[in-house]
């Protein structure tokens, strides 16, 4: 087997087991929901379209976006946990900007600065975490960590109001009619889902999928993050790399903000505060190793299903009947239950690792 077969048979197996573990969560969940009365029908308080689409998918949709752009970083051998404060002041500039325009605004005028804005914040954010990463050769966990709270202090000085837009203020329906358009089924219902914040998904998960296994640029990033040094023995620009990653990763978090705004209509300076755990779980679940070298885009995505559905699954439980003892949760085990993926995920990345290491040895 040739070396390339063998790299990309690896996150296929790993992809394939996340979608068992996915089967298997719906599976336990749907087993331990209750029945409820949906419009004249009783139907599994999991296992429903009314749950699963606005619930679970939808949210899920900003998270998974800057999944991926944490995965490339993660990739690369690097680690961002400022993408929540990023994501968060990208939506407060959105919001802040589209607040001044007027509500009846044509959507040619309002849609292209509803995009520039938070994607240029986003973007300059990533610049910032890439420079200090690579000129002044300093950890990426310690500049991330610092610009966590930068970012977030950015928001809290700049917006006095706490939530924009402010009183008396609104975004244009141009835009908020866009990433919030419902589509309608069930007759005389009038039931919705809200499709675009999906769409947009999928469209940025696409893209990452064909950067990162079609393109030259997105090898360069497996190479750097495999070896750095063999990478810049090999001729490659491994700052550029670098820096390049860290600007995407803050592009994926501007999308994401640019999303969220639309899709609540407003935004705030608390905004995203804690994203970072669900965001780096959802990467290393999804397999991305946090030596580098290792992880993918569609691994990103189930990543971030299996902690939402895991939320979702706690908040609709509420009880957990084990028939000798059962116990109230609340959505504060969540954390926990986050936490504890995170561990076993880098634990059984660091099995594989030592069984690799073994197998190549002999």
């Amino acid at each position: 087997m040739t070396r390339e077969a063998r790299w990309s048979r690896g996150p296929r197996l790993q992809e394939a087991g996340l979608l068992v573990v996915i089967l298997l969560l719906g599976c336990v969940l749907t087993a331990a929901s209750d029945r409820i009365e949906v419009r004249g029908e009783t139907v599994n308080n999991f296992l429903r379209f009314d749950n699963l689409v606005p619930n679970v998918a939808t949210p899920m949709s900003w998270m998974a976006i800057m999944a991926a752009g944490a995965t490339l970083v993660i990739i690369s051998g690097g680690i961002d946990i400022s993408v929540g404060s990023i994501f968060g002041l990208s939506a407060l500039g959105a919001a802040a900007v589209l607040q001044y325009m007027p509500v009846d605004a044509p959507a040619y005028a309002v849609l292209p600065v509803a995009c520039a804005v938070p994607l240029a914040i986003g973007m300059l954010c990533g610049l910032i975490n890439g420079a200090l990463v690579v000129f002044l050769r300093m950890h990426p966990f310690i500049v991330t960590l610092g610009t966590l709270s930068i970012f977030r202090g950015i928001g809290l000085v700049a917006v006095k109001s706490k939530t924009l837009p402010s009183l008396g203020h609104r975004l244009p329906d141009a835009f908020t009619d866009f990433i919030g358009a419902r589509l309608y089924y069930g007759g005389e219902a009038k039931t919705f889902i809200q499709p675009v914040p999906m769409i947009i998904m999928l469209a940025c998960i696409a893209a990452a999928w064909i950067y990162l296994s079609r393109s030259v640029a997105g090898r360069e990033i497996y190479a750097v993050g495999g070896n750095e040094e063999a990478a810049r023995f090999s001729g490659l620009a491994v700052g550029r790399i670098k820096l390049r990653v860290y600007v995407l990763a803050g592009l994926a978090a501007g999308i994401a903000g640019m999303v969220s705004a639309g899709f609540y209509q407003s935004a705030n300076t608390a905004t995203g505060l804690g994203y970072e755990l669900t965001v780096i779980a959802s990467a290393v679940v999804g397999g991305a190793s946090l030596t580098g070298g290792r992880g993918t885009a569609l691994g990103a995505v189930l990543g971030a299903l299996v902690i939402k559905l895991i939320e979702n699954g706690i908040d609709i439980l509420k009880m957990v009947d084990l028939g000798l003892f059962a116990f109230y949760v609340s959505k504060e085990y969540s954390k926990i239950i986050i936490g504890i993926a995170i561990i076993v995920a880098v634990a059984i990345d660091r099995f594989s690792e030592y069984l690799r290491a073994r197998r190549l040895s002999r």
